[in-house]
């Protein structure tokens, strides 16, 4: 009898585990049916490592994807669209020229009016349009509004013929004077120069010579910043010519391209702050600086004032060229061509906006092509 029993159990055990194997192989309800599928699958071959590593043919994807291309800089509008407000003054005179069947004295009026609007002054208007009343008079010039249009054209490019728009940067450090008075954008334009110079792998000293004015080193400290460039500061009222000494010392000895220096801004009619100029003049020229640029800040929206400051410095410190700050502002560019015929100075830059991307140089061609369109 307790044969039979032991027997009989032994079956039962069998017949239950063979009952779990198969339920387990269905997949059991507590993992899922899919997970139990899996477990009852046998384990893939694990692959054999490669012999040697090789380098990818052309077909083949590379190990480690490029990095992706940064996205293309915005496009910058065209020189000549953002003048557009800086000549929009000629707009109307031109318009009205255009639809007269001939040009007669009243044209020749109205252009010289719409010029004078345009703070291009008495002097240049003069030049540019009595060659070509003469020219109308003698039949040497056609009467035609286009044809005479198209000579006043020539006439104010050929103002810009042969002047030398290229910033001198030869030496190292090239040292760089910017000069003007208050409020013209002195420091910003330097910012914004070292800005584009950084970008472009040139190592830049700023000096701080307008020490007259917390704020304006405060403001070239943060352009410093923001661009990588380096700077010389001095103590509040510091002698400027000292500070900017020492920024040019520092700049050759840290092997510079450029050394670019503010300096006060005071009113251009003041004999002593115009001779403190000349002695900055004097000590960055002194060794291991040279002067390569004078560049004088003018302010768009003065004017005729703007060029008698230009005459003002221009005697002072030998003037090499004009940076002409927010000319997008104002409707009187004129000034462009009254500082080109009556001080032969080059404008080397122009200020069209306020970002640092927003001080390019100047396209005489694009400007009169915007002049008269």
């Amino acid at each position: 009898m307790t044969v039979v029993i032991v027997v009989l159990a032994v079956v039962v055990v069998l017949a239950a585990s063979f009952l779990l194997v198969r339920r387990g192989r269905a997949g059991h309800p507590a993992i899922g049916g899919e997970a139990g599928e899996a477990l009852a699958r046998p384990a893939p071959p694990t692959a054999a490592p490669p012999a040697a590593a090789s380098a990818p043919t052309a077909t083949e994807r590379p190990a480690v994807e490029p990095l992706p291309q940064a996205p293309p800089a915005p496009a910058t509008p065209a020189f000549r669209e953002r003048v557009a407000r800086a000549v929009s003054v000629f707009g109307a005179p031109l318009g009205a020229l255009r639809s007269r069947a001939k040009v007669d004295e009243a044209a020749f009026q109205e252009l010289e009016e719409a010029l004078l609007l345009a703070d291009v002054g008495l002097p240049t208007t003069t030049r540019l349009l009595e060659p070509l009343r003469a020219g109308v008079r003698d039949g040497t010039i056609s009467p035609e509004p286009e044809q005479l249009l198209g000579a006043l054209r020539g006439a104010v490019a050929a103002l810009f013929a042969g002047e030398e728009r290229a910033l001198d940067r030869g030496g190292q450090p090239a040292v760089w004077l910017f000069v003007g008075v208050n409020g013209v954008g002195k420091t910003t334009t330097i910012g914004k120069l070292a800005a584009a110079a950084t970008r472009a792998g040139e190592r830049v000293v700023l000096a701080a010579g307008d020490t007259f004015r917390a704020a304006a080193g405060e403001q070239l400290e943060l352009w410093a910043e923001r661009s990588g460039s380096e700077i010389v500061r001095g103590a509040d009222g510091a002698d400027p010519s000292s500070v900017v000494f020492d920024a040019i010392e520092h700049g050759a000895a840290v092997h510079a391209d450029l050394v670019l220096a503010d300096t006060a801004g005071r009113l251009h009619t003041k004999t002593n702050l115009m001779e403190e100029l000349k002695k900055v003049r004097r000590v960055a020229d002194r060794p291991e600086g040279r002067v390569r640029e004078v560049l004088l800040v003018l302010d768009a929206t003065t004017g005729q004032n703007g060029l008698a400051q230009a005459r003002e410095f221009a005697s002072a410190v030998g003037v090499t060229g004009i940076v002409l700050t927010k000319l997008d502002g104002t409707a009187k560019g004129g000034i462009v061509l009254s500082i080109r015929a009556e001080l032969g100075l080059p404008i080397k830059l122009v200020g069209l906006g306020e970002g640092a991307e927003d001080l390019v140089e100047f396209d005489p061609e694009e400007f009169a092509a915007a002049l008269f369109a």
